[in-house]
């Protein structure tokens, strides 16, 4: 369960003092599956994206005319994965997230069932993965970086798993979710 008081200060996004009205609402599914030892569904941007090539992310995107968070997340995993709806029961939205090119994300956390056959969408997902999810939330492995943006130094987090570099605003939401259930 969330809990009301996080463990650190939550993330709130890239760029927060150029956030404005401007914010495109998206969300992303935060997909965890049924096991034993649960899994963390991610997906792998194909290299000739237009934003984020080539990046690790949860599957997402903008809300169309009419959805909410829940509903469009469950769409794009849809669309990108072929995860039916059906086979996920969504636990509720978590602290949404504002990233560099103008997006208020918000995460939908969902329990998927483990036996879900998925196929990524030729155009849009290169491969996806199930990153362990005990792995993905333990601080000890979410490794604080810097990089000059702009002629300013900003900060980021990634994890690093078995070769798979998640980082940015998919790993800004992991280590939110991981305050949020004081995971450690």
């Amino acid at each position: 369960m969330l809990d009301d008081e996080p463990a650190g200060p939550l993330l709130t996004g890239d760029l927060v003092e150029q956030a404005g009205t401007a914010d495109v609402p998206a969300a992303v599914l935060v997909g965890i599956t049924d096991r034993a030892e649960p899994g963390l569904i991610l997906t792998v941007r194909r290299e000739n994206m237009r934003t984020h090539a080539g990046q690790v992310a949860f599957p997402g995107g903008r809300l169309d005319p009419g959805e909410d968070a829940t509903a469009a997340a469950l769409r794009e995993a849809w669309e990108e994965l072929g995860l039916d709806p059906a086979a996920a029961e969504v636990v509720g939205e978590i602290d949404p997230y504002r990233t560099i090119t103008g997006y208020r994300v918000s995460p939908v956390l969902a329990v998927v069932r483990p036996d879900q056959a998925l196929s990524p969408h030729e155009e849009e997902v290169a491969d996806w993965f199930e990153a362990p999810l005990e792995f993905v939330l333990d601080p000890a492995n979410q490794q604080r970086k810097s990089a000059l943006f702009q002629g300013r130094e900003r900060h980021y987090y990634e994890i690093l798993w078995n070769g798979r570099r998640i980082w940015g605003a998919t790993a800004a939401m992991l280590v939110n979710l991981s305050r949020r259930i004081q995971w450690n």
